[in-house]
């Protein structure tokens, strides 16, 4: 690491004039900016005026003990990160304790060494453009993320509302336009094109709320509600799309429902990513069973398909961030990756946790649970 020492000021304090001078020529010499002081409030006064990156600063002084002065600086959030080199003639064990504990960065035993003295100033500077060079990088980092999420934030929402209206005309054209009036071919592509768009609407919705989340946007709202009606609400929605591809969802609910207490809004997007990840990962003609179970002091969710499944050295890079794990479905539908870290930070957020088993070529099962109230 470069150092200019013309770019550092140290404050040097003792109350002999003679050492004073001493420090004076040697950091001179190495063109530090040189501050002086004869006295702890004199000091004081000239740390805060002109917040220096190093003291040193010597221990017995007549008006204030360097301990003191060390005390005050650390008190005081402006200047309390400067290091603090001690210049003493104490040598006990517990002299060298205290100093530590009054926020001393190091010693130098008087009379010191001019070689020892140089390296220890040296290293403190360094730590100081170290750190000063960890907090520029730290906020253009900061600065980054922000800018990202936001762009995120804004793509997503600029292009959710256009795409859901593409998503119902395509809905409602799919419903009345059968194979029989628009042909065999033509019904293929609207069908595809159907299947697009809702996978689209998705990723975006899961953005959208990622970034939400990312930037602390997004608050639990608790509400008492039926989980077994909303698993249903949400299992009709999805029934197009698993009849696009000849699947039969299934539900296995209690009867007299499940009451719970959770986020309405997290526990649709949890469902909703669920469903059509394994709808995405089915074969078509098999089945996809939604069940809603009781387990101890939890209501727990299973999504559970006959599809393709997850090889064993991939399933730990599934809900891992730092891999973000993404493959093609059975009909090389698209996945970002992202569905199932937003199912996770959800559940989270409800109080419960998120889990699953998959075997390749037999299918998977996710599940998660809703703690009961």
């Amino acid at each position: 690491m470069n150092i200019t020492p013309s770019d550092y000021k140290v404050l040097i304090v003792d109350d002999v004039s003679s050492n004073v001078l001493l420090l004076k020529a040697l950091l001179g010499n190495q063109k530090y900016n040189i501050l002086t002081a004869t006295g702890g409030q004199e000091a004081l006064d000239i740390v805060h005026a002109e917040k220096p990156d190093l003291v040193l600063l010597d221990v017995m002084m007549p008006d204030m003990s360097g301990f003191e002065v060390a005390q005050q600086i650390r008190k005081n959030a402006d200047v309390a990160d400067i290091p603090i080199i001690f210049l003493t003639a104490l040598n006990a064990t517990a002299d060298i304790v205290k100093g530590f504990q009054v926020g001393g960065s190091d010693f130098v035993s008087k009379p010191f060494n001019k070689d020892e003295l140089l390296v220890r100033v040296q290293h403190q500077i360094s730590l100081v453009v170290a750190k000063r060079i960890i907090l520029e990088k730290t906020e253009e980092l900061r600065r980054t993320i922000m800018g990202r999420d936001k762009l995120y934030s804004v793509i997503a929402h600029d292009l959710r509302s256009p795409m859901g209206s593409i998503k119902m005309v395509l809905n409602m054209l799919i419903l009345n336009l059968p194979c029989e009036v628009i042909g065999k071919e033509m019904f293929e592509l609207l069908t595809m094109a159907n299947q697009t768009t809702e996978e689209v609407f998705l990723l975006l919705d899961n953005l959208l709320k990622w970034t939400k989340t990312q930037i602390g946007k997004v608050h639990t709202v608790l509400q008492n509600t039926n989980m077994a009606n909303l698993v249903e609400d949400v299992c009709e929605v999805f029934s197009g799309m698993a009849g696009l591809k000849q699947i039969t969802l299934k539900t296995q609910l209690p009867p007299a429902g499940v009451f719970v207490r959770i986020d309405i809004d997290m526990q649709k997007t949890i469902l909703r990513n669920l469903i059509s990840n394994a709808i995405k990962f089915s074969d078509n003609g098999s089945e996809v069973l939604v069940s809603l179970t009781i387990e101890e002091t939890n209501a727990v969710v299973s999504v559970k398909d006959t599809g393709c499944g997850i090889p064993e050295e991939d399933q730990h890079k599934l809900l891992s961030e730092s891999t973000h794990y993404s493959t093609f479905g059975t009909n090389n539908e698209e996945g970002s990756g992202l569905g199932l870290l937003l199912c996770r930070d959800f559940v989270e957020k409800n109080g419960g946790k998120l889990w699953f088993t998959s075997k390749q070529g037999e299918g998977s099962i996710f599940s998660y649970s809703v703690p009961l109230p």
